[in-house]
């Protein structure tokens, strides 16, 4: 399985919806419920956040590649996920 890093805040309303499209997808696709997904809060680990090349949150990395940047529906949320198993 692919490695998984989502880039946030804790007060962005694009990074909550995107963190319950994450939910809901395991909830509905239990083929999905095995991908980890390291969360990294920016504002909390900036040294981290800044070695990475993104502006908007939330960012996805899938396997180190950036797969999605900025706000997100639920579809797309189970597209990242389902690339995480291939």
């Amino acid at each position: 399985m692919k490695p998984v890093k989502l880039f946030y805040l804790k007060n962005c309303p694009f990074c909550r919806k995107a963190l319950r499209y994450i939910e809901e997808a395991k909830a509905a696709h239990p083929e999905l419920q095995p991908v980890a997904i390291e969360m990294i809060e920016e504002s909390e680990q900036s040294d981290l956040a800044d070695t990475f090349d993104y502006y908007y949150v939330p960012t996805f990395y899938v396997d180190g590649v950036k797969v999605h940047e900025g706000g997100i529906y639920a579809e797309e949320v189970e597209k990242i996920l389902r690339s995480a198993l291939e």
